[in-house]
This record gives C-alpha cells, structure tokens and sequence, in this order.
C-alpha cells in the first residue's frame, strides 16, 4: 500500500520543477518594437513559444492607407498573416485559430472569397466579428494563433 505521506514532498518536488521548467519556454519575438522606441506601438508583430506563434491584430494597409477595394485589403492582411507565418518557419495551414474583426459586416463574403485560397488543408477554427471602427478606418484587423504541425 502506498504511503501518501511519504510521498507528498516527491510530489510537491516535481511540481515545483515542473513549474519552474514551464516558465522557460524558448520564446522569439517576430517584427519585434523595442520598448525604447517611442515613434512605434507598444507590441510585437508576433511572438513564437516553442512550437507556438501568436500573431498581434495585423491590418491590410498599403502605403499606410486603406486599398480602395475590400478584396485587396483583404489580400493585404493575409498576406501579413502569412508573411509573419513565414518568418516563424509555418505556413498557412499551421494557423490553428483565427479572428477577424470587420467594420462591415456586408463585407463577410468578400472576405471569405480571398480567405479561402490562401489554405491548402482544413480551415483553422475562426470568429469573424463586426467590429465598429478599426485603426486607420481599416476594414478587417486579424488576429490568430498558430502551431507547427
């Protein structure tokens, strides 16, 4: 019969190590803004944890500005998502989950026409959710997590 008692400070052991050894996980940071530079936004464009990359709110502008043609600037930020995806090392298809936030919900399958090409497997899990106003009165801001496969 196991002795519990015994056992305990093992346990509470392991535990701590396993808490201690989480806690350093490879981390890289993609399009990285330094806290020093104080002309650029507080955040990182991406941040990779081990096999894990979470992707800031990504918007599709040209130049700065918003293309005239909702497909573009869905083009646009895709090809943001993808090109941060690319840096990390994945692809498209390692994008796990996917939010877009829409100023326009008339837009959705404008949207999904241009989203779907750019997928080769399944479709991450995804919300498309209308938004009110985006920064620089973008149409779409994406947002995603995505792990290696």
């Amino acid at each position: 019969m196991l002795n519990f008692k015994k056992l305990l400070p093992a346990v509470l052991a392991l535990s701590a190590f396993t808490t201690m050894t989480a806690g350093a996980q490879e981390r890289a940071y993609i399009n990285p803004n330094h806290a020093s530079q104080a002309d650029v936004s507080p955040f990182s464009g991406a941040v990779l944890t081990d096999n894990t990359l979470y992707i800031s709110g990504t918007l599709g502008l040209e130049n700065g500005q918003v293309p005239a043609d909702p497909a573009a600037e869905a083009r646009n930020v895709l090809d943001g998502i993808k090109g941060q995806l690319e840096d990390a090392g994945m692809t498209m298809d390692d994008l796990t989950y996917v939010q877009i936030f829409c100023s326009d919900l008339a837009l959705y399958q404008v949207f999904n026409d241009v989203y779907r090409t750019y997928f080769t497997q399944e479709f991450p899990a995804r919300a498309f959710i209308g938004a009110g106003s985006l920064l620089f009165d973008a149409r779409f801001e994406i947002q995603a997590i995505a792990v290696k496969r």
